[in-house]
């Protein structure tokens, strides 16, 4: 399925007192590829949250470290989709130093409604589906 590529640097913030990378950053990348994956795609998540009341929360999260990631490290996460069902679609997000994979991870996210306090998971509409379901984007 589609797939996208980010790239981004590890900053002094994002190390630990060990001077490696803190665990959560990790999370933080997998969230913008989420999003850069999305912005590709066409799909705009901050218009469905005003104008829909459609939200995406993480149901389920998880990573495994394979290799430190230092200061100044130049890193590329690429995220694909990996399934889309009914009402979640499920991501997968490789994070690289070089050609060298440091950390792989997964979120599957709900495709949620929320009005006056009240959350909701609605099926993913059939274009949405299309567009997360199809090979490889076009960058126009």
């Amino acid at each position: 399925m589609v797939e996208n590529t980010v790239n981004l640097n590890v900053y002094w913030g994002d190390t630990d007192m060990a001077g490696i990378i803190y665990y959560p950053n990790y999370f933080k990348w997998f969230d913008i590829g989420w999003f850069h994956l999305f912005k590709k795609l066409g799909i705009a998540p901050k218009e469905l949250m005003e104008e829909q009341k459609i939200a995406f929360p993480i149901i389920d999260v998880g990573c495994t470290f394979r290799k430190p990631l230092y200061y100044n490290d130049e890193i590329r996460v690429v995220t694909r989709v990996a399934e889309v069902n009914e009402k979640t679609f499920k991501l997968v997000h490789e994070v690289y130093r070089g050609e060298e994979l440091t950390g792989k991870g997964h979120e599957l996210r709900g495709w949620v409604k929320f009005d006056e306090g009240i959350l909701k998971a609605y099926p993913i509409p059939d274009e949405v589906r299309r567009k997360l379901t199809q090979e490889s984007v076009e960058v126009k």
